[in-house]
């Protein structure tokens, strides 16, 4: 059994294994099956189908060209593909990127301007070499500052942003404004004006998508058909409408007789490599929307790819995850793309559809270059208003206001941070919203761990220690035992000082004070200091000062200082009750 567990670590320090953690793709075409084969077919074009019509309205909604969302949706996707972790993570255009690059770029730029799209590049490219740093040196871990509320703040208030400003595909009028809410102004005094071909092309494609989504697919369960049939059917509606909205307009003229805006010509052929003009002015201007993006589409695609994993019982490397997101934003920005993410609704949809490894996004890739080669003529009289209402119900879902009410049954400061979150979205804008929501949730923290809950604990039974407050325990008037939970660090260490000295001051018999660092996991040397500080101050007032249950790592750094000589190995204990048993009382 040695030996054969020495041959396997030998294996995994080859040359061969160091090459498939950087490409995973090693991993699963070396063991690929012939029996997945079909599931991953089935998927790939079933993905396509959906993301076809998807990253042409995505593209819309962040000003760029129709064809830029389809650029977006070849190389990256197969990029990923090949150094991704997730077989059935679908990397391509999404709302919320969408609407962060518009942001970043409009100030810059007029939407759909040669100098608009090569700024779009050069944000892609930027984005894509911010997650390769983090992946490439695995600080992945920075990414967790921001927070559940924060993030669910974030989506709701800009899927409200996103749908207001598709309102004027729907209406088929100009929207000004620079605020939601002056949109929204804008739109109802200019409702009278609407173009009612396009309002009526709008409405009817809202609801052939919502009647796909939440009425037919009961009745095609309740019909009995099998699940990969309801999933190909329910989410082939998006090109349905799209097929339907060309029709419409083709065989009427509306374009000409009712003025409906259609998408016009599209460019046949895939993006040829190019490499955008990178003016460090430009780069400068653009640094908070790239960052900003960052932040939002990994915290994004890491949750969606751990939660399809989770349900195979596979396992995803969020380094390795941001090495494949970031090389797919950078070739994203060398074939004419923007910037892309793993998208929740298709990744889902992959996954139902069977999708098992890679493969299934690669024939993804592959379908949506056919498109790209020989049909995109077919595309010249697709309505905008159709792209505007798969946006709308797209981002339909991601409005939930139940969230925060779920947040304030559990916690106030998190439900503060969502409410500030979410109308800094709306007031300041989706990047400055952003960046505000991640400060709060920081100083939350900060205020949080500098107020560190203490416990006064008595003796239960056998050597269980509970809270006085919420037990009925025995305790000594000569001896307290407190339990510190939380870490020790600069921010609260004036705190626990206090605190103690107030409980040592409302014990005038006391002589002994135990502090328990069962929750101690960390200590900085401001904490050391007060400790030091502190101990002198009770020894002063006749008071000894004993350690229990102190963990490895925090008895280490508590080894190489003075402090630990100075108190003494015989004042530190294994446990609460060894502490209390030296000292005679149990």
């Amino acid at each position: 059994m040695a030996a054969t567990s020495t041959v396997r670590a030998a294996a995994r320090r080859t040359p061969a294994h160091g090459l498939r953690r950087y490409l995973p793709f090693l991993n699963w075409l070396a063991q690929y099956r012939r029996a997945d084969l079909p599931s991953d077919l089935v998927a790939g074009i079933v993905t396509a189908i959906m993301l076809i019509p998807q990253s042409m309205a995505y593209a819309q909604l962040a000003g760029l060209p129709p064809q830029v969302g389809l650029y977006a949706s070849v190389v990256p996707l197969a990029i990923y593909a090949l150094l991704g972790t997730s077989g059935q993570l679908s990397v391509g255009p999404v709302a919320i990127t969408s609407l962060l690059v518009f942001t970043a770029v409009s100030p810059l730029a007029a939407a759909g301007s040669p100098r608009y799209l090569e700024l779009a590049l050069l944000l892609a490219l930027m984005v894509g070499a911010l997650k390769l740093v983090l992946g490439v040196a695995r600080l992945g871990v920075v990414l967790n500052f921001i927070s559940h509320p924060v993030l669910a703040a974030f989506t709701s208030a800009s899927a409200l942003i996103i749908a207001v400003g598709q309102l004027k595909y729907l209406l088929g009028v100009s929207l000004g404004g620079e605020t939601i809410f002056e949109t929204l102004a804008l739109a109802f005094t200019r409702l009278p004006q609407a173009n009612a071909a396009t309002l009526t092309i709008g409405l009817a494609t809202v609801g052939l998508l919502l009647f796909f989504r939440h009425g037919l697919r009961p009745l095609l369960r309740k019909a009995g058909l099998p699940a990969l049939a309801v999933t190909l059917i329910v989410s082939g509606a998006p090109l349905i409408a799209v097929i339907g909205g060309i029709l419409v307009v083709w065989l009427a003229r509306l374009d000409l007789s009712a003025g409906v805006a259609i998408v016009g010509a599209i460019p046949a052929g895939i993006a040829l490599p190019q490499l955008p003009a990178a003016r460090f002015a430009d780069m400068e201007a653009l640094a908070p929307g790239a960052l900003a993006i960052v932040l939002v589409s990994v915290v994004e695609s890491i949750a969606v790819a751990r939660s399809l994993a989770s349900k195979r019982r596979q396992v995803i490397d969020p380094d390795q995850e941001l090495i494949a997101l970031g090389a797919a934003n950078v070739t994203a920005g060398f074939f004419g793309g923007y910037p892309v993410t793993g998208g929740f609704s298709r990744s889902v949809v992959n996954a139902q559809a069977g999708a098992i490894t890679g493969l299934a996004s690669l024939i993804t890739a592959a379908a949506i270059a056919l498109i790209l080669l020989f049909f995109t003529p077919l595309f010249t009289f697709l309505p905008q208003a159709v792209l505007a209402a798969t946006v709308l119900v797209a981002v339909f879902s991601l409005v939930d206001l139940r969230e925060p009410l779920q947040i304030m049954r559990t916690n106030r400061g998190d439900a503060a941070t969502w409410l500030i979150t979410f109308v800094a979205v709306l007031v300041l804008g989706i990047e400055n919203g952003i960046f505000v929501g991640v400060g709060v949730s920081l100083l939350l923290y900060l205020w949080r761990t500098s107020r560190p809950h203490i416990a006064v604990v008595g003796h239960l039974e056998g050597e269980t220690y509970r809270n006085i407050l919420r037990h009925k325990v025995q305790t000594w008037p000569e001896v307290v035992a407190v339990r510190i939970d939380e870490s020790l660090y600069f921010a609260n260490t004036r705190y626990l000082e206090d605190a103690l000295l107030r409980i040592v001051a409302e014990r005038p018999e006391l002589r002994h004070v135990v502090l328990i660092g069962s929750a101690i996991n960390f200590i900085d040397s401001s904490a050391l200091h007060t400790l030091e500080h502190l101990h002198h101050e009770l020894r002063d007032s006749g008071v000894e000062l004993h350690l229990s249950e102190i963990k490895g790592p925090v008895m280490d750094r508590l080894s190489k200082s003075d402090f630990l000589r100075d108190l003494g190995q015989s004042r530190v204990h294994r446990s609460t009750h060894d502490a209390m048993r030296a000292l005679g009382y149990v």
